[in-house]
């Protein structure tokens, strides 16, 4: 089957996915191991203000509260292995989010090409994938190491055009953050947003289509309603 038509201009030919939060729930990894950590010193975490609002790690900066929180007897590197042990282990039992699979499968049934764009490194995303046996769906991965500029900043899908050799019109994104959508606007793309968790909805009803879950409705029809047609 060939790519989706539009009337609107040139062919839908690729998606191009967020990940962390988007295809798989590593957000709620990253909160749960830091939770973990902060209990191994007597302390609770406050979650206000764990989540950033852009892309890229934001390791060092959680560390560094961790350690002002403890005080002198804080070992950084016991607790970065012991933290990141932790996570590696809820990751084996990491699935991807609730629909997105049958969107990967509805849209290569399209002929749509797949792509990542994503602030977290490139071998980060690829492990995940092979993980769960969906690497080769994925014809580009762009990951944050690759670039000069986190979400918002627009370069990481202009990185992941580039290698799809398309241009934006060509091509829909999908996020599921405030800033990921913006960076998707700013790169040319419309956006469904479908916001992760810990991400309030009316955050990201800039962009085209906002959906609580990929469950909701069908790829094809969601594309259709994105990009301005009838079901």
């Amino acid at each position: 089957m060939g790519a989706m038509s539009t009337d609107q201009g040139p062919s839908l030919s690729a998606i191009v996915f967020d990940f962390d939060g988007l295809l798989m729930d590593t957000e709620t990894t990253a909160l749960l191991s830091w939770e973990y950590e902060w209990r191994q010193w007597g302390l609770t975490l406050d979650r206000s203000g764990f989540f950033a609002d852009h892309g890229g790690s934001v390791a060092e900066e959680r560390s560094a509260q961790l350690a002002a929180a403890v005080g002198a007897e804080f070992d950084r590197e016991l607790s970065h292995r012991r933290r990141t042990r932790y996570r590696e282990e809820l990751h084996t039992r990491l699935d991807l989010r609730p629909g997105i699979g049958d969107w990967i499968e509805q849209a290569g049934a399209r002929g749509l090409r797949l792509a990542v764009a994503s602030s977290s490194e490139t071998t980060w995303v690829i492990g995940h994938l092979e993980r769960v046996g969906l690497l080769d769906r994925f014809t580009v991965i762009a990951g944050g190491e690759e670039v000069s500029g986190h979400k918002p900043d627009p370069s990481v899908y202009q990185l992941a055009l580039r290698r799809l050799g398309i241009d934006a019109a060509d091509a829909i994104a999908v996020e599921d953050t405030p800033h990921g959508v913006t960076a998707a606007h700013r790169a040319g793309l419309p956006c469904i947003a479908i916001p992760n968790p810990y991400v309030d909805p009316d955050r990201v009803g800039h962009a085209e289509l906002v959906l609580g879950s990929a469950t909701e409705l069908d790829c094809g029809t969601a594309l259709e309603r994105a990009c301005g047609q009838n079901p």
